[in-house]
Order: structure tokens, then sequence, then C-alpha cells
């Protein structure tokens, strides 16, 4: 069979496995390896097998996923994450739909210390859900707010999926971490004045959150010195030089652990917890990512990204109409894959053309971890969506769809401001 009719077949393969419900790091790399036994041989395919587990295994910058990972379920077992709202909450709670308000913010500030969008909705869901039936809030607006609120945290750095694009791509993942700042800012500004206008508008929507004294709310400034200061030392510490990502996340676990034990709420229940829902999430990153390398070989030898590369090239499409297709196809993958599947799928196809198009590879990894974001609400999958479910069991699942769709809306605006307008993404990282 042709080099190139082979490439397109297994990607078939590959799409029909992953929607049969085969797990992604596996639909993969067997499709992987036996493209690559096929093309090379078997004994040739069978080497590499063992070759991209090892490398894999042994890059230093992925030890920042799990040490990440870490840092993260410990936040969520420690507490830290509930100071976080209640400081928020006191400070924004008395705005139309103060609530949501409070935990889009708050979600914003969780993802600066786990990097981790389901952790973010299944914590502030829990915390806030209770709240928000108590004052009578819209079930669409409530779930959905917390669900695209939770889409925040993987672009306030640290980001996993940001890790993960950054090894893929060979983009600096301290550039991509402090490019996420300002876009991620922004993007959960523009979440938070949606809400107040349409609650201003329609009050009963979200009504206004329970009042605080000006004390009260300096007082509760001083919950978020843990999180601020796990914050300012990981960014901090990369932005300035002082150290890489990779030790970063080492730093920032260490820091919670002290953060934690000092304020009496570290327990070996706790940090067991922590530890193995870090391994099972590293476990399936580490094999999606095998799986991906394995297929991203069997391509190269089919020559099926050099064709469409070429074809891109003679058909004389603009760069933003190839970028607007691309969000197209983006879509079209988050509504029925999940996160790391998608950024691996698409990678080794997408990102030649985006370079050989003369876009920048930081603001490419900025937008595609938007992308994502769109993908964590975006039904049949959406994976918030489905977290959401879980902690509001009552509200049926295309209500919370419905609530987040206007903040799919806003997020595909986003994507449009940030193609027109790239020093949103590369002012912060040009400064470093």
């Amino acid at each position: 069979m042709d080099p190139l009719a082979l490439g397109i077949v297994a990607m078939v393969v590959a799409l029909a496995l992953i929607f049969y419900g085969v797990p992604i790091g596996f639909a993969l790399g067997v499709v992987g390896f036996v493209g690559n036994g096929i093309m090379l041989g078997w004994p040739q395919a069978i080497v590499q097998i063992q070759l991209v587990a090892w490398d894999a295994g042994t890059d230093f910058l992925l030890v920042a996923i799990p040490l990440f990972l870490l840092m993260g379920q410990l936040v969520f077992n420690t507490g830290i994450a509930t100071d976080l709202f209640d400081t928020v909450q006191k400070w924004f709670g008395r705005l139309p739909g103060g609530l949501a308000v409070a935990a889009t913010v708050a979600s914003a500030g969780f993802g600066a210390v786990t990097g981790s969008s389901v952790a973010a909705v299944a914590t502030m869901g829990t915390m806030v859900m209770p709240e928000m039936r108590r004052y009578k809030y819209d079930p669409g607006l409530a779930t959905g707010s917390l669900a695209a609120a939770g889409t925040l945290a993987i672009l306030i750095p640290p980001s996993i999926p940001m890790i993960f694009i950054g090894v893929w791509t060979e983009t600096s993942i301290g550039k991509l971490f402090v490019a996420g700042i300002v876009p991620g800012l922004l993007l959960a500004s523009l979440f938070a004045l949606w809400i107040v206008g349409r609650c201003i508008v329609y009050p009963q929507l979200g009504p206004r959150g329970p009042r605080y004294s000006w004390s009260a709310r300096f007082m509760s400034l001083l919950k978020l010195m843990p999180t601020a200061a796990i914050f300012g030392v990981v960014l901090g510490g990369i932005y300035g030089g002082v150290f890489t990502p990779t030790e970063a996340s080492a730093i920032g676990s260490i820091g919670v652990v002290a953060v934690a034990a000092a304020m009496r709420r570290l327990t070996w229940r706790g940090l067991a917890g922590a530890l193995h829902q870090a391994m099972i999430l590293s476990a399936m990153i580490y094999m999606i990512f095998v799986g991906g390398i394995l297929i991203g070989k069997f391509m190269v030898q089919t020559q099926v990204t050099t064709a469409l590369i070429a074809y891109i090239g003679q058909s004389g499409l603009d760069r933003y109409v190839v970028i607007a297709l691309f969000t197209v196809i983006y879509l079209i993958l988050g509504a029925i894959m999940d996160t790391f599947g998608m950024i691996i799928l698409t990678l080794p196809f997408v990102f030649p053309i985006v370079l050989a198009l003369d876009f920048d590879r930081v603001w490419f990894g900025i937008y595609v971890t938007v992308m994502i974001e769109l993908a964590l609400i975006t039904p049949p999958v959406g994976m918030n969506v489905f977290v959401m479910k879980r902690v509001a069991p009552e509200v049926p699942m295309m209500t919370i769809f419905r609530g987040a769709a206007p903040f799919g809306v806003i997020t595909l605006l986003f994507v449009v401001l940030i193609t027109l307008f790239p020093q949103i993404v590369l002012w912060l990282p040009s400064r470093m």
C-alpha cells in the first residue's frame, strides 16, 4: 500500500478505536506500533516501543507533570482552596451574581496552584453549589458558570496541558506559563463581566450574596497568603530565571506540604490520597504521551504531514483562514474526545503548518490551550460538565450545557481577539 494511503487509513482506524471506547493512549499506541511494523519491520517497531517508553519516562521536563498534579491534589486535600473561595466571596459576593463571580475568580486562583480543570470544578462546585441553592440561583447559571470557570485552571499557570504542549512542540514551558497569565486574567474578567451584566438585567438569575464589613474583608486577605506565596514562588522563580518549570514543580509541592503542615492541616490520610490520585493521573498522561509519539513517528514515515503542508501552501489560503479552519476542527474534536487525546492527535499535523505560516510557537501553545478550554464545556463529551453533573445531580445535563454555552461563545470570541492581537499573549513572555 502507498505510504500516504496507509497513513490516512491508520488515522481512520485510530479515530474509530477512540470512538469505540478504547483508551486514547492504547488506541494511538497500537496503531502506531502496527504502522511502524508495516513500514519498518516488526523488530524495529518493537525496539521503538522500548526507546519511546524509556525516553518519555526519563524526560526531565515531564517530571513536572506528576509533581504539579501532586501539588494540586495537596491543595485540594488540605482545604487551602476553601480559604481561597472564602476570601474571594467576601470581596465579590455582593455583586449581582456575586457567588458565581466569586467562583470564577476563585477558580482562576485555584488554577494558579493546581493546573487541573477537573479538580477546579470538583472543588469549587462542592463548595459553592450549596450556597447557590440557598440563594436560589438559576440552575443553568449556577452550574454553567462553575463548569466554565473551571476551564481557567488550565490557562492560568502552572498548567498540565501547557507542559504537554511544550514538550511535544519543543517550546519553552516557562514562556508558555508566563504567556498564559494575561489571557487567563482577561478571560476570567470577561466571564465575570458577563455574569454581572446578565444578573443586572435579570436579577432573579443570581441574587446578591451576603454582606461583609470592610474589616472582615481585609482580615480575610490573610487566608490568601498561602495561595499567593505558592503562586509567587513558582511563577516568580520561572519568570526570573531562578529555576526551571520542573524545579518549580518540586518546590511548589514542597511549599504546599510545608504550608499545610504549618496550618496543621496535613494528615497521613490526605497525603496518601494526594499521592494516589497524582500517580493514577500521571500514568494515564504517560500512556497517552507514549502512544502519541509512536503514531507521530509512524506519520512521519507516511509523509501525511508533509502532504498536508504542501497542499495548504499550494491552495493559497490566507493564514487566518487556516487558523479559522483549525478552530472548527478543534471544536469538532473537542465534542468527541478528551483533552490530551485532542492534543496528541492534532499536534503532529497542525504544528508544522502553523510554523510554516509564520505563527509564533508560544502563541500557538496558548491558542491550543484556549481551544482545550472550549472542549471541556462542549457537548457531548465536555468533561467539566460531567464533573459538574456529579456535583449537582439534580440539574439536567442539557441545563448545564446551556448554562455553559455563553461562556463558550465568549471563549471563541477571545480566540479571535488573541489571533488579531497576538501581543496579548506575547507581550509578557517577551519581557522575560
